[in-house]
């Protein structure tokens, strides 16, 4: 089955250069697009994409609050990439801790494009992890948010989950997370399966958000 992709953003050239690159590969497909994030939630009801692509900034309603109204009220809800101009925005690291799994640069070469919707969609690996240690860094609580420590705190991990989640934050895939403790890949994912519940984490993005905004792990 493909990647199903949602594309969100005002620019309709961006729009266009998206689905061009996007349905060039034969295992994603666009199933459609909108022009603002207040049209997002009635097309992932109806379209139920795998991926929603999502420009972090336009008129009506921005892919922050997008996100957060995606999350809140659809069930089983997509994975969504917030598509960005700047790297370093204060816009997109609010849209990492709001829910979104990753980002994308609009200026991103169409083999960039194509790896972050697969990666997103599979789930098993941090999308541009360097960046998100540095957004975390800039922008981040540095340690001093009180709830994502008491989070934290809770869901006292164990040695081997704490040890899952700092590589999880460094961007390892199950895979390599495997090959550095010596253990069975399946192993990883149970251990990565724990460490998401015990923080109340959708996936791997907000648990490593979560880390950093906790102290657990340092962005710098």
């Amino acid at each position: 089955m493909p990647v199903t992709v949602l594309l969100v953003d005002d620019e309709p050239l961006v729009r266009a250069g998206l689905r061009a690159v996007l349905e060039a590969q034969p295992d994603i497909e666009v199933v459609g697009e909108a022009a603002d994030g207040a049209a997002v939630i009635p097309l992932v009801r109806q379209l139920r994409p795998d991926v929603v692509a999502m420009d972090v900034r336009m008129p009506l309603l921005d892919g922050i609050e997008a996100t957060r109204a995606v999350l809140r009220t659809v069930d089983d809800p997509p994975k969504i990439l917030v598509i960005t101009t700047f790297e370093n925005d204060e816009y997109v690291y609010e849209a990492l801790r709001a829910g979104a799994d990753g980002f994308l640069l609009k200026r991103a070469r169409p083999a960039e494009i194509v790896h972050a919707v697969r990666l997103v969609a599979e789930g098993d690996s941090l999308l541009f992890p360097a960046s998100v240690r540095q957004l975390a860094a800039e922008y981040g609580d540095d340690g001093g948010n009180r709830a994502a420590r008491a989070v934290m705190e809770r869901a006292q991990l164990t040695e081997r989950e704490a040890a899952v989640l700092r590589l999880m934050a460094r961007g390892l895939s199950n895979a390599e997370i495997a090959a550095r403790l010596v253990v069975g890949t399946e192993t990883v994912k149970s251990h990565v399966s724990a460490v998401l519940a015990k923080l109340g984490a959708r996936d791997r993005t907000q648990a490593v958000i979560a880390a950093y905004e906790s102290g657990f792990v340092a962005p710098g």
